[in-house]
């Protein structure tokens, strides 16, 4: 994974997003150890105070729990809890900003939702990795 510095997002926010997507293709599953503060700077050359961050976030949220001495490691609701939260949050937002593009750029309803439905189509058999 790389860190994009034109990114808005700071480096910590970032890879809690990367852990998450990790958790959403099942690299991960419930109750598995997850990767330790010092394991993930070690892999993305980053410093460990800012991998913890990553980590109290998922932490904060649900997503990962501390067994005190071993680590942490995935809740039996981390993927429900995720695709709740990006329901919810990114993809409201993504498709209320594209509603409000299309209304100033006068784009019909119906020629909004086949432009979906070709991009769908498009990504059909593949979801955006990255």
């Amino acid at each position: 994974m790389k860190f994009y510095e034109e990114s808005d997002l700071p480096i910590y926010v970032q890879l809690a997003e990367w852990l998450e997507n990790e958790i959403l293709r099942e690299q991960f599953k419930a109750d598995e150890k997850m990767y330790s503060q010092y394991q993930l700077a070690d892999l993305f050359t980053i410093n460990p105070a800012t991998a913890g961050k990553s980590l109290t976030i998922l932490l904060d949220n649900d997503i990962l729990y501390k067994k005190r001495g071993l680590g942490m490691f995935v809740t039996s609701e981390a993927r429900n809890v995720i695709l709740s939260k990006r329901k919810n949050e990114k993809l409201t937002t993504l498709v209320n900003g594209i509603v409000d593009e299309a209304a100033r750029l006068e784009v019909p309803f119906d020629e909004l939702i086949d432009m979906l439905k070709r991009a769908k189509a498009k990504n059909e058999g593949g979801i955006n990795r990255d």
